[in-house]
This record gives C-alpha cells, sequence and structure tokens, in this order.
C-alpha cells in the first residue's frame, strides 16, 4: 500500500478532522460531491467529514440493494434527518438481484455485487454532474483485499480500477489509513449518535454474503429474519459482533412426527478490537437454547441451528 496506517493509540481524532475537512475543501473545491451512505460507522463518519467540508455541496444517497436488515433504510435515513442531514433513496433492488440471480461462487457475487453498486452510483453521478465521489473505506478493507483474503466491494484503485475512467468520477477516501477502533474514535468527536459509532460492522455486500450460494429474494428474506433474532437476543451480550449466515443445502429434521427438509442457520458470535482477528464469543447454554427455539419456531422454513466456534485466523468473520 502506498500510505500509512495511522494507529490507533497515536491517532488524534480533533486533529485527523481539521486535516481531513480542509483537504477535502482543497479537492473538492466549489463543486458537488456524492457520498453513499449505509449507516455503518464508516460511512457515517466519512459523510459527516464530507458535510463538514462541503455542506449543501455535498449529495447523500442510501443505494436500497434489497439486501440489507429489518428497516434499515427508514432507520438510516431518520438518524440523520436528526442530526439535520438530508438523505435521498435510489431503490435498485431489482438491479442487484439480477445482477446475483444464479451466482454461488462468493468472489463472483462480490464483484458483481460491486460491479452493480458502483454503476448504480455513477448513474447518480452522471445524471447530478457530480464528479467526486466519498466512500468509507478503512485500513482493513484495502490490507483483506491486496493480501487476497475477500474483495471488499469498495476497493477499486488497489484493484487496478481506475473509477474516473470506468465511472466517470474521482474516489476519496478520508479514512483509509485508519482501522475501525480509530474510524469510532473520529464518529465521537464529530457527535455521531452512538447507536452509529457503537454499531456492528456490517459487510459492505450486506446480506448477499450471508447467504452461502444462490442469493433469492426468498433465502434473503429467512437470513434477515434470523439476523434479527440474532441481534435481538445477543444485544446486550457485550460482543464485537454477532450475525446469522443461511447455509446452502437443505437439512433433514422433523416437524410435528413427520420429515422436513429444511433451512439450516449458523449463528456467529465475535470478540475482537479491530476485525484483524477475532475469536468466538462464549455463550451460555440458556442464551444458545433461546436462539435456537426462537430462530425454528419463527422462521418456519429452518429446521436446524449450529454455531460457530473457529476464531479468526484461520476463520472470517463473515461467511463468505
Amino acid at each position: 500500500m502506498e500510505f500509512k496506517e495511522i494507529k490507533t493509540e497515536e491517532l488524534n481524532p480533533e486533529k485527523f478532522i481539521e486535516e481531513k475537512v480542509n483537504e477535502i475543501r482543497e479537492i473538492v473545491g466549489d463543486k458537488e460531491a456524492l457520498v453513499a451512505l449505509s449507516g455503518g460507522v464508516d460511512s457515517s463518519t466519512t459523510t459527516m467529514l464530507a458535510h463538514r467540508a462541503l455542506g449543501d455541496k455535498l449529495k447523500i444517497v442510501f443505494i436500497d440493494d434489497g439486501l440489507m436488515r429489518e428497516n434499515e433504510p427508514e432507520q438510516v435515513v431518520s438518524t440523520f434527518r436528526k442530526l439535520g442531514i438530508h438523505v435521498e433513496v435510489v431503490d435498485a433492488q431489482e438491479e442487484f438481484f439480477a445482477a446475483l440471480k444464479g451466482l454461488t461462487d462468493p468472489e463472483h457475487k462480490r464483484k458483481l455485487f460491486r460491479k452493480t453498486f458502483y454503476e448504480v452510483l455513477g448513474r447518480v453521478a452522471k445524471e447530478s454532474g457530480i464528479k467526486f465521489l466519498f466512500q468509507g473505506t478503512n485500513y482493513t478493507d484495502i490490507e483483506e483485499t491486496v493480501g487476497g483474503i475477500k474483495t471488499q466491494h469498495n476497493i477499486l484503485e488497489q484493484l487496478g480500477i481506475d473509477p474516473k475512467r470506468e465511472f466517470g468520477y474521482q474516489v476519496i477516501e478520508p479514512l483509509k489509513r485508519l482501522r475501525k477502533d480509530g474510524v469510532k474514535k473520529v464518529a465521537k468527536v464529530l457527535q455521531l449518535p452512538k447507536s452509529i459509532w457503537n454499531r456492528m460492522p456490517f459487510p459492505g455486500p450486506a446480506l448477499a454474503i450471508r447467504v452461502i450460494g444462490e442469493v433469492t429474494q426468498e433465502r434473503v428474506a429467512i437470513v434477515r429474519k434470523a439476523t434479527a433474532i440474532v441481534e435481538e437476543v445477543l444485544k446486550h451480550s457485550g460482543a464485537f459482533q454477532y450475525l446469522a449466515i443461511l447455509h446452502e443445502d437443505r437439512v433433514t429434521g422433523i416437524r410435528e412426527g413427520k420429515r422436513e427438509f429444511g433451512f439450516q442457520i449458523e449463528v456467529r458470535c465475535w470478540d475482537s478490537i479491530d476485525a484483524t482477528t477475532a475469536t468466538p464469543t462464549k455463550l451460555d447454554d440458556e442464551t444458545e437454547q433461546k436462539l435456537v427455539q426462537r430462530i425454528i419456531t419463527e422462521i418456519p422454513a429452518v429446521v436446524s441451528v449450529i454455531f460457530h466456534k473457529t476464531p479468526k485466523p484461520p476463520s472470517t468473520i463473515e461467511g463468505e
């Protein structure tokens, strides 16, 4: 990588914010810019930095890909409305599901998600005449992509993709020298609400990589419901991240004395600081049983729930 990581323990968030705001103003000048907001700490912090620098010259969009958690678009728009910031929702669900149709390989899914994501953003930018795009890429995103661990959807230049040539805009990444814990320090100083800076990491390709195998609306609906249950039950666990994964193959189950082929959900719960390494959180038997009972009861298509116990490395936090 051509730039040096800013270690979290060495980070002065006030100074970082001042430098980035000045840098943004110098790069963008009197032109307009675009930011894709997902509601996660990275994109939210980037949005706040860009908004502080540019004000009304910044267009903020939430790309609704149909792969988000329950009520996520509404929650993100509402949170930023309370901060006095307008967010425009762009409905691109049909485009994403069409792009992912028939795909089962994780890397193919990530690449098609990325292609669709930037095509949608490119269209928005072109319609608005915007030449600058902000995104919340952090140091770990780049490190994992360059290292061949997994392709993060928001990495372009490190993969030899020229966004100006391909999509017509210049990408600005204010957070690319920070890891997740460093981004949180900056978010707090920017006075983002705790619901944002303390929010669990959520993958850029969203639930698409928590569905093992083909991504369909039916399968996304199942993992979305399982995700809601897992997040509700484990919200006071103190864990760094917890999630549900839908397995590809159906398994044999029994309901009302009859054999049934149903889906299997895997629950992952992690202790970590910056997602570089992670250890499975030890859940008590009562909590695990509560998760099992709620998932198989509230999602009739699911007949099996299993728990992930392998640390990162060699595992990864997400399913794909």
